[in-house]
């Protein structure tokens, strides 16, 4: 089986609450597969992530982020995604390409054309199988993600892109919807604004068709 299933959404929209509970219903299956996420993933990805995602005393420009997030991406998909596809394994990945786009491209208004091709070359041309857009309103995602936020006592918070202002995320979310509209075959947009159990029902209705597809005698 070669299925890679990828998590997106702006903050606060529950993609990583949900990756983590599709888990558990892939293992539950006895299915084979990985949870990994960027920036992250490789050893590489942990040190990139810790400079993109936490607050600091120097300023990150669009192209630097562009260049980070795909430097981390490209040492993932060979070290993680690759090897697991290889294996056979379901792959679930809390977002990939399609977040560069909807971040550094609509939110910060970088050229969508030039983050194509630098992702092209980070991923190999690796595309999901399908991808999971949570969608919620811009204030519902920040004040959840503010609120998740409040109760991290570290100090090394990741809150770099929740402290934007509303403004921006309204931009990567119609950044997001936009590339749902774009690729309507691989992208499937579900309402974030849910109850958690009811989200999860139908992620795991979305993953079990996926999955049977997936082994019926024509996709062998």
């Amino acid at each position: 089986m070669r299925l890679f299933i990828t998590f997106e959404g702006i903050e606060g929209c529950g993609k990583t609450t949900q990756i983590k509970m599709a888990g558990e219903y892939l293992k539950s299956r006895n299915i084979p597969f990985i949870m990994t996420e960027e920036p992250g993933g490789s050893p590489l990805g942990v040190k990139i992530r810790k400079i993109l995602l936490n607050e600091g005393p120097f300023e990150i420009c669009a192209a630097s982020e562009v260049f980070l997030f795909s430097a981390a991406r490209a040492q993932h998909v060979k070290d993680v995604i690759l090897p697991a596809l290889k294996r056979g394994d379901v792959v679930l990945c809390d977002r990939f390409y399609d977040a560069t786009i909807a971040y550094q491209g609509f939110g910060r208004g970088f050229d969508i054309d030039i983050i194509q091709r630098i992702n092209a070359v980070s991923t190999g041309q690796l595309k999901p199988n399908v991808t999971f857009l949570f969608d919620v309103p811009a204030p519902v995602g920040i004040k959840r993600a503010m609120n998740r936020i409040s109760q991290i006592r570290d100090v090394n918070k990741e809150d770099r892109f929740e402290n934007e202002e509303i403004e921006f995320h309204k931009k990567v979310r119609a950044g997001y919807l936009s590339l749902a509209d774009s690729e309507s075959e691989r992208f499937r947009i579900i309402d974030g604004s849910k109850d958690i159990s009811a989200v999860h029902r139908k992620v795991c209705s979305l993953i079990s068709s996926l999955i049977n597809d997936n082994r019926s005698p024509q996709r062998r």
